[in-house]
């Protein structure tokens, strides 16, 4: 008998598959008839195989069968590598597929011209929130694929990055979705905090896949702070917003004051819908206050709701103009004492510096390479220049050159459309 698990994963018993999850985030099912046929032909003797304790189990004596799994099931894995959170096919984007990170919204690298530099090395979330500005989450009716990047790959970008950028960065880890589905979120974390270029190391969060673990873990890679995404403090209403029945909002709140506990500094980062949870915005800055947090920045981030394009939009929500929205802030400041509530980019240390050189202009024709299908329909990626480019309304297939016209570069994110 062999027992065989690979590093940072166990196994599972589906009945007619075998489940894989790697690195508590990503699963891949394998036929469990296949996997017997496949022993089978290449050691000739019948088998059958098992799960136990989370070992994949063979019962047949041979010295090989061990290394021959490991490379089967290794060999196959992107093959069939899913989100545990999204259901959804998941593309792994390492060094070997040389796709440039710089270029794409999605994942990767972004600079807007300022020391702070966003860190995407996923995209998908746990969460399905009433509000999400890019239908995220296992509920998307518009979401085809997820992405996951090598976190050697996405460490060796940003290095490169922050040569051209200077000292004094902070790196902040966000993404389309939640950045905790990362399967190297404490790599990362510590990866990014080792450069000598990087002061300050921060992540955008709804916490909901934070424990006691993970929390020390990421405290001791160094993680500086928190953005925590909670839009409620009433249960119920919190599970409506968050468009999860099981969301647990006293297991959110508990990792708050475990992330303080921990030297990880929480900013509390609502999203305000007026008609809906606006009323409970003095009951946040009294929990804010009650935990600790806002040590080193600001304790609140009020965020107002704004409905786009490919978003969802609660029928709920009362749209209100961003004046009278810092109106309403500095009304709060007033009668809770709690400032800054209106944020300015000098509270977190932020200033502007110069842009990474752009590599298109727009209305510039770009022959473009093919490399990867986009997260919704119509939509690819291509690559010039070293650098992703999103291609919309187009029927492009991976491996194909076409030409683009370039009709978005701000902040480096580009944008074409197909041209004859």
């Amino acid at each position: 008998m062999v027992k065989v698990k690979l590093p940072n994963s166990y196994f599972e018993d589906l009945g007619d598959s075998i489940r894989l999850v790697w690195r508590r985030t990503l699963y891949a099912d394998f036929d469990r008839k296949l996997i017997e046929k496949s022993i089978k032909r290449k050691f000739k003797t019948k088998t059958n195989v098992s799960v136990e304790d989370g070992y994949l189990v063979v019962d047949v004596e041979h010295p090989e069968v061990e290394n021959f799994l490991n490379f089967l099931i290794s060999s196959h894995l992107g093959e069939f590598l899913k989100s545990r959170y999204t259901e959804r096919k998941v593309i792994y984007i390492h060094e070997g597929m040389d796709v440039p990170l710089l270029g794409y919204n999605a994942f990767g690298l972004i600079d807007r011209g300022t020391n702070l530099i966003q860190v995407r090395g996923v995209s998908g979330c746990n969460l399905s929130c009433i509000f999400c500005s890019v239908d995220e989450g296992p509920y998307s009716r518009t979401r085809r694929f997820d992405y996951v990047v090598d976190v050697d790959y996405l460490l060796k970008w940003f290095k490169d990055v922050a040569k051209i950028k200077g000292k004094g960065l902070e790196a902040h880890i966000d993404g389309q979705g939640e950045p905790l589905i990362y399967p190297f979120i404490v790599e990362l974390v510590q990866g990014l905090k080792d450069m000598r270029e990087v002061d300050v190391v921060s992540i955008q969060t709804n916490a909901t896949l934070l424990d006691d673990k993970l929390v020390e873990e990421l405290a001791e890679a160094g993680l500086d702070r928190a953005n925590v995404s909670i839009h409620s403090l009433d249960p119920e209403k919190a599970k409506m917003i968050m468009g999860k029945k099981d969301y647990d909002l006293e297991h959110v709140l508990d990792m708050i004051e475990a992330m303080i506990n921990a030297g990880i500094d929480v900013l509390i980062a609502p999203v305000i819908i007026f008609g809906l949870n606006d009323d409970e915005a003095e009951d946040m800055i009294e929990f804010a206050r009650k935990v600790g947090a806002g040590k080193r920045w600001p304790a609140l981030g009020f965020q107002n709701y704004i409905p786009y394009k490919f978003g969802r939009k609660p029928t709920i929500a009362k749209l209100v103009s961003f004046r009278d929205f810092y109106a309403w802030l500095r009304g709060l400041e007033e009668k809770t004492g709690m400032k800054p509530l209106v944020l300015k980019p000098k509270h977190f240390g932020m200033h502007k510096r110069k842009f990474i050189p752009l590599s298109f202009r727009i209305g510039e024709v770009v022959k473009v390479k093919i490399v990867l299908p986009g997260r919704i329909e119509g939509e690819m990626l291509g690559v010039a220049r070293d650098r992703l480019i999103e291609i919309i309304n187009t029927n492009a297939k991976v491996g194909d050159t076409i030409k683009v016209k370039i009709v978005r570069t701000k902040h480096g994110i580009y944008i074409g459309t197909p041209v004859k």
